[in-house]
């Protein structure tokens, strides 16, 4: 698999970033190559690494994923400096759920500051209606309706020819997302918001993620910029290519897509994982046989 070299700048002295499994469908080796790629950036550079666990979304967790996070990340060799050491630990301290009503107050804060949100009652089928795009077409934006559980969602308008620049790419969010959602009908904040508040929370300055997750750095810079917030917007992004599957499709933790879960089963060591790794980071895979040498033979080290 060719793979390009991660095209690197501007990485701040001793990083702040994470890693932020979700526990709603097994680890598979694209997860696994960006938590590596994340570690050895912040080892390498003498920084803070916190793992967090997003279960905001409290619907589609399960606590034998939760378990086999914690053992993907031993099997992988990577440590980190704060947040849960284990399943006991995330339950007692570290679920985002416990921090819904913190995540209701800011949304409720936000939109009597900005003016940029708005309730919407709109279901998929009836946008699909009149958009069959599935792009949300403002609808409700006048509409005055209450945030209801069960009924109603929380949107934040986005102006025509928004344009968000990551990284040199130009992403037009009113054409990607439109007005995208920040609580949703199940009372339960959106990715998109949770995260934001997260990463500000943690005072992040670097942030690792795949190419596909341009857009949602997008979003958030948006919103990072329209609620005068700090920290994000002041991030360095790292946005690497896709593991991609012997087709060319994109893994998913949805469909068991190479699970680590099934690799340590099989009995597989995680070297092919660190060998991976370690072309993105621009290292000869021969020279990596443990995750260390993703740090040691780093070009990035400060």
């Amino acid at each position: 698999m060719d793979v390009t070299p991660l095209h690197i700048v501007d990485i701040p002295n001793r990083p702040v970033s994470r890693i932020a499994p979700t526990p709603s469908g097994y680890l598979h080796v694209g997860n696994a190559v960006n938590f590596l790629l994340t570690w050895a950036v912040v080892r390498s550079r003498g920084g803070t690494l916190h793992l967090r666990i997003d279960d905001m979304d409290g619907i589609r967790f399960r606590a034998e994923v939760l378990d086999d996070i914690f053992q993907s990340l031993e099997w992988l060799g990577i440590d980190w400096d704060t947040g849960p050491t284990g399943p006991d630990a995330f339950y007692a301290h570290f679920s985002l759920q416990k921090k819904r009503e913190l995540y209701r107050r800011e949304l409720h804060r936000l939109k009597d500051v900005t003016g940029k949100l708005f309730v919407c009652d709109c279901s998929r089928g009836a946008i699909k209606k009149i958009a069959p795009s599935g792009l949300y077409p403002g609808t409700c934006r006048h509409q005055n309706h209450r945030l209801t559980p069960g009924k109603t969602a929380m949107r934040v308008r986005v102006e025509a020819g928004t344009v968000v620049d990551v990284g040199g790419h130009s992403i037009d969010l009113c054409e990607v997302f439109g007005d995208f959602i920040l609580w949703r009908k199940d009372d339960q904040p959106a990715y998109q918001f949770a995260s934001l508040l997260e990463d500000e929370a943690l005072k992040m300055n670097l942030i690792v993620r795949g190419a596909d997750l341009l857009p949602s750095t997008a979003a958030q810079l948006y919103l990072s910029a329209l609620f005068g917030g700090e920290r994000f917007g002041e991030c360095t992004f790292i946005h690497h290519g896709l593991i991609l599957g012997p087709c060319g499709e994109k893994l998913s933790k949805s469909l068991g897509s190479y699970a680590l879960k099934e690799m340590r089963a099989s009995g597989q060591t995680p070297l092919s994982i660190w060998k991976r790794a370690a072309q993105y980071l621009g290292i000869d895979p021969h020279e990596v046989t443990s995750p260390q040498d993703l740090i040691r033979n780093s070009p990035l080290g400060g």
